[in-house]
C-alpha cells in the first residue's frame, strides 16, 4: 500500500470519528464550561470576540500571516507531510512557551494570550497550506483556511456543517463559502478548555498555559493534515 493510500484511509477514519457524539464526560464538561462562561468577566469575552474578529479580517485582507515558505513543486505528498509535521512541532513549542510566558503574569498578562495564540495558530495554518500547495494569496483559499480552523474548534452541534463544507469545498458556491465570524468567535470561545481559564491565575498560570497551548496547537495540526488529505487525495 502506498503512502497516499494509507494516508487517505487514516483521513477517512478521522472524518468518521468527527461524527461521533461526545462522551458523557465531555458533555458534562461542556455543561460545566457553559455555566462557567456565564461567570467570566465581560472583559475576557470582549478580548476573545475582538481577537477573532481581527483575526478573520487580517486573514482575508492582508498578508500578515503569510511568510515566504520554500516549497519544491517536485516534493511527493509524503515529503510535504513530513514538512508539515515538522511545522507542528515547531509551532507547538512556540505556543507552549508563549502560554507559559503570559501565564506567569497573572490575569492581565494572561488575557494577552488569546490574541497571541490566535496569531500563532493562523501563521501555522498559512505555512502548512503553502506546503500542501494552496495559493494563500487567493481569497477563496484563505476562506478555506479559516474553515479548517473552524473545524478544529467547533462544538458537536456545529462540527457537522463545517466538516461538510471543508470536505466538499470545490463543489460549494461562493456564497456558501462565506465565514460567519460571530459564529466562529462563539465556537472558539466555547470550545477552549475551561482549564485555559486557570492560565489567568498567578502561580499555576505558567504551567497551564504551557500544556494547554501545546495541546491546542496539536489539535489544529491534526485537523489541518487530515482535512488536506481528504481534499487532495
Amino acid at each position: 500500500m502506498t503512502y497516499e493510500e494509507t494516508a487517505k484511509k487514516e483521513a477517512l477514519r478521522w472524518s468518521k470519528s468527527l461524527d461521533k457524539r461526545a462522551s458523557v464526560i465531555q458533555r458534562t464538561s461542556k455543561r460545566f464550561q457553559t455555566s462557567l462562561n456565564e461567570k467570566i468577566p465581560d472583559r475576557v469575552h470582549g478580548v476573545v470576540t475582538e481577537s477573532v474578529r481581527s483575526m478573520v479580517e487580517i486573514a482575508l485582507t492582508s498578508s500578515e500571516y503569510i511568510r515566504p515558505i520554500e516549497v519544491d513543486p517536485s516534493w511527493t505528498f509524503e515529503q510535504r507531510e513530513e514538512k508539515v509535521r515538522g511545522l507542528i512541532k515547531q509551532y507547538k513549542r512556540t505556543a507552549s512557551f508563549e502560554g507559559a510566558g503570559t501565564g506567569l503574569g497573572g490575569f492581565w498578562l494572561g488575557l494577552a494570550d488569546f490574541p497571541l495564540l490566535l496569531s500563532i495558530k493562523m501563521k501555522f495554518l498559512f505555512d502548512a497550506a503553502q506546503i500542501y500547495g494552496l495559493n494563500v494569496h487567493s481569497y477563496q483559499e484563505r476562506v478555506y483556511v479559516l474553515h479548517v480552523f473552524m473545524l478544529a474548534f467547533s462544538s458537536d452541534e456545529a462540527r457537522g456543517g463545517v466538516k461538510e463544507k471543508v470536505l466538499n469545498w470545490e463543489e460549494l458556491s461562493v456564497s456558501e463559502k462565506n465565514v460567519d465570524w460571530k459564529k466562529l468567535q462563539i465556537e472558539y470561545r466555547d470550545t477552549l478548555d475551561f482549564v485555559k481559564l486557570f492560565q489567568l491565575l498567578p502561580g499555576i498560570g505558567a504551567v497551564v498555559g504551557y500544556v494547554a497551548n501545546g495541546r491546542l496547537l496539536g489539535q489544529l495540526g491534526e485537523t489541518t493534515i487530515q482535512s488536506c488529505r481528504l481534499r487532495f487525495l
